[in-house]
């Protein structure tokens, strides 16, 4: 365990963080290919997700693009989930 931390703590915050962005990217795809769609579940990934990347913004470092293209990917993936199913466009 000790070696874990000593690991963790010459990881650059960044990458760490990084890294559970990509895992809540991870969440939310899986719960909008759910049939049905779960966008319940997948929303409060997205938004997780969202607090994050938008939060942070740039200190994320070189993967920061990255990210917000992956968060941009969601909400569209989304909103066509959305669509699909009928429902009315988010925010209405």
């Amino acid at each position: 365990m000790v070696e874990v931390q000593r690991q963790l703590l010459e990881t650059p915050a960044a990458v760490v963080i990084a890294n559970h962005c990509i895992g809540l990217f991870q969440l939310a795809v899986l719960h909008l290919e759910q049939s049905p769609p779960n966008r319940e579940e997948a929303k409060s990934a997205i938004d997780a997700m969202a607090a994050i990347v938008e939060g942070l913004g740039p200190r994320l470092g070189e993967d920061y693009p990255s990210l917000q293209e992956a968060l941009a990917q969601l909400r569209l993936a989304y909103v066509q989930r959305q669509q699909m199913a009928g429902g009315p466009p988010p925010g209405q």
